[in-house]
């Protein structure tokens, strides 16, 4: 539902818009974030649920979750703002898990159960019923009905009525989920199973009641901002249309320091670095032998999704530094004690930027939906800027991460020029149900000598559960920047003009 203005989608861009709001008055707000949920419904009529009491309850919950904190307790009374002084900081600050199913907000959708709706003529031939290979089916009062005790949900019903009567109901979190992550409670209601659960956010963007959000870190970042502090932005190269399709980078960027950031740059240069990286990687380590396969590193629900569920696989995961984090190094280097802003299209990023394994040097996540609420929070009008790139930081090949197969296409031309005459072997896999199944052919020994490219995202990076855009729209206006770019791949010394 990603770039369809739904009553969902605005009461987030609502919730998001008057935290950063509340954040950029000096203070204690706490009274402000308080009063939210009195803001989303004003009046004692209903605007979306059956009560003014569930709505506000349902705005409660966002704002907590937009501050970083948890749900509340269902067994005990708690103010939205329990944990405030907690959360009132200007550094990073959220309490795992990162994805979270509101339970008032939840609908129990009904899942994995085949029905016969009012469609269904009764009629004589009952084609459903002879093709049931479990007797499942019988007809009741001129109506087929079925023995949900009996059915074995194979389909054989649904394919062969003719007048389309007979459904199967799936939970549409539940069917965007590619590794059956989302359970339910006791009460029927969606969880997420944070041992399986990757942070993808599809079942995010697919909860048609948007009863399920992530936690966010605006809060905070306006807080450094407004403290003062030295904060710079690294905005992802998905971020082409986002915010209008004639708002240009040069109006972005301009709207960026007008809001308080000190500099910005693009996450494009990263990929660059590592295109070089992996280019490099994929000649000495693949083509020679020394690894069966090379899986990219870029998406995090990918790389997290190969770690927990083919652990076999780890040591052909590449291990150069993501664009986000290649990028935050770079940017550290000239400024140490900056804070660094990943602004992309991501929820799991969120996730990356905490690990220790490897020193992110990234301060800040916010995906593209949180900064348009800050800019509205800060009443932004991209009209007054003159347009234009301003932004040089990349070539096309970086600026092409942004779609599925762009990595891959960008390190193939790395090798090309690199290495002439290089038998590059190329795939790419898209949604973590493809994910899986690439996956499994690599472990099979299905892919040996490939460069493996994942996207946990159908589409890439432009269809995270972060973007505005519809996604063909965003794979137009990443195209565009592409082929507009002044420089098409990156030299071959990057890495060390870079990261020396």
């Amino acid at each position: 539902m990603r770039g369809i203005d739904t009553q969902t989608s605005k009461i987030r861009e609502k919730v998001f818009e008057e935290v950063a709001r509340a954040a950029f008055m000096p203070g204690d707000v706490s009274h402000e974030l308080e009063e939210i949920p009195y803001r989303i419904t004003p009046s004692d009529v209903p605007l979306y649920r059956d009560s003014i009491w569930r709505e506000r309850a349902i705005a409660s919950e966002r704002v907590r979750l937009a501050m970083g904190l948890s749900l509340r307790p269902l067994d005990r009374p708690v103010h939205v703002t329990e944990g405030y002084e907690d959360s009132n900081i200007t550094e990073k600050y959220y309490e795992p898990p990162l994805m979270q199913v509101i339970p008032s907000a939840c609908d129990k959708c009904e899942d994995n159960k085949v029905e016969v709706t009012n469609l269904c003529h009764g009629c004589v031939a009952h084609p459903c019923m002879e093709v049931c290979p479990k007797e499942a089916i019988s007809m009741v009062d001129g109506h087929a009905v079925i023995d949900q005790e009996k059915c074995i949900k194979c389909g054989k019903c649904i394919a062969i009525c003719p007048y389309h009567a007979i459904a199967k109901k799936v939970r549409p979190c539940a069917e965007a989920c590619g590794i059956n992550a989302i359970e339910s409670d006791e009460q029927g209601r969606a969880m997420i199973n944070n041992d399986k659960c990757v942070s993808c956010g599809q079942c995010m963007a697919s909860c048609p009641f948007g009863a399920i959000a992530d936690k966010s870190q605006i809060f905070q970042l306006v807080r450094s901002i407004t403290q003062g502090d030295e904060v710079i932005a690294e905005i992802a190269p998905a971020f082409e249309g986002q915010f209008g399709q004639d708002i240009s980078p040069a109006q972005i960027k301009a709207a960026l320091k007008e809001v308080g950031f000190s500099e910005v740059y693009e996450v494009a240069l990263g990929a660059d670095i590592g295109a070089v990286a992996e280019a490099h990687h994929y000649v000495n380590e693949v083509v020679n032998g020394d690894l069966p396969f090379l899986l990219t590193s870029c998406c995090p629900a990918w790389s997290m999704l190969a770690k927990k569920y083919f652990p076999e696989t780890i040591d052909s995961i590449s291990q150069e530094l993501t664009p986000m984090v290649a990028t935050a190094r770079s940017i550290k280097k000239k400024s140490p004690n900056a804070k660094v802003v990943f602004i992309g299209p991501c929820a799991a990023k969120k996730l990356e930027a905490s690990r220790r394994t490897v020193r992110s040097d990234v301060d800040f996540v916010i995906t593209f939906e949180e900064l348009n609420a800050i800019f509205r929070a800060k009443d932004i009008d991209f009209s007054k800027y003159e347009p234009g790139r301003a932004m040089h930081d990349a070539t096309g090949a970086g600026r092409g991460y942004a779609v599925a197969g762009g990595v891959s296409h960008a390190i193939e031309q790395c090798i090309n020029e690199y290495y002439p005459g290089t038998n590059v072997k190329i795939e790419h896999a898209e949604g973590l149900d493809e994910c899986k199944k690439m996956l499994l052919l690599a472990k099979a020994g299905k892919k040996d000598g490939c460069m493996i490219e994942g996207m946990g995202c159908p589409g890439g990076c432009v269809a995270g559960v972060g973007t505005i855009l519809p996604i063909n729209k965003a794979k137009a206006a990443v195209a565009k920047s592409v082929k507009e770019s002044t420089e098409k791949i990156p030299p071959k010394d990057l890495l060390e003009i870079e990261l020396d």
